[in-house]
């Protein structure tokens, strides 16, 4: 289960959230040539944009650094997008590590992280561990533990579910992030993945179901921010609103270049693809 590194600046006003985003010509495919997010291309795009939520920023390959405890009961949120030491993902990022580089500085954290995984403790962690995970990011191997973290718990079976329901390179960007976000499970007082599809399946079908491409996207999308206003955490809207929501108003469905965003207020631009 992930969470925003700015998730607790205030929501946006009700005038970003816009009748405008939820109209536009109904449609169920660009006519670009379907290409998948694991497209190298593409799968930079989906980064970048994941990052302009989490971190304010596109240049995603800067935050392996990162970690901080933003408030919002997950204990500590660090790198590329967002692993959390209350959540359990963390601890699996820090395993691959020591299997690839046994001995490094971060190993001997690994008890702690186990023990407070499902709260939001610091307990055998503070400063010492953060400084750690600071310096690690200079070490190739765990850069590549936090990439292979994030494919095999998100990015992956974000767009293997994607495939399935015959969704374009938008659709599966739109799955990516609300793994990140949510998590594939329900937790404590918090709705994952495969409840906001649930829901957005009964309220439209897919486009291997028979359904609009576009009309399937914004139900998920209002399942999504449904579950998000839930977390005063994930209040804060516009990486849907102002983001996803505008690129299925404009028929982006294989995330073609340029795409232009707003995300808390700020706005982003990506030019080539």
């Amino acid at each position: 289960m992930k969470h925003l590194a700015r998730a607790l600046r205030p929501p946006l006003a009700a005038a970003l959230l816009s009748a405008a985003a939820l109209t536009g010509c109904s449609g169920s495919a660009s006519d670009a040539p379907a290409v998948s997010l694991d497209d190298p291309a593409k799968k930079r795009i989906a980064l970048q944009l994941v990052s302009s939520a989490e971190n304010s920023s596109l240049d995603w390959e800067a935050q392996y650094p990162y970690i901080e405890d933003i408030g919002d009961g997950r204990g500590y949120t660090a790198g590329i997008i967002g692993f959390c030491s209350g959540t359990g993902d963390m601890t699996a990022v820090v395993e691959r590590y020591a299997k690839a580089r046994p001995g490094n500085p971060l190993e001997r954290f690994l008890p702690a992280l186990r023990a407070v995984e499902g709260s939001d403790a610091h307990t055998g962690l503070g400063p010492p561990f953060a400084r750690a995970w600071a310096r690690a990011a200079n070490d190739p191997a765990f850069r590549a533990a936090q990439d292979a973290e994030r494919d095999a718990g998100y990015f992956d079976p974000a767009v293997r579910q994607a495939k399935k329901d015959g969704l374009g390179a938008l659709g599966q960007f739109v799955y990516y992030d609300a793994y990140v976000m949510h998590g594939a499970q329900d937790a404590e007082g918090t709705l994952g993945f495969r409840t906001i599809r649930r829901q957005a399946l009964a309220a439209a079908r897919t486009p291997a179901g028979g359904g609009d491409e576009r009309r399937y996207l914004d139900a998920f999308l209002d399942a999504r921010v449904a579950a998000m206003v839930q977390e005063p955490a994930h209040a804060d809207t516009s990486r849907v609103e102002t983001a996803q929501r505008v690129f299925v108003r404009e028929g982006k469905f294989q995330l073609e270049t340029p795409l232009r965003w707003r995300v808390y207020g700020d706005g982003y631009r990506i030019d080539e693809g």
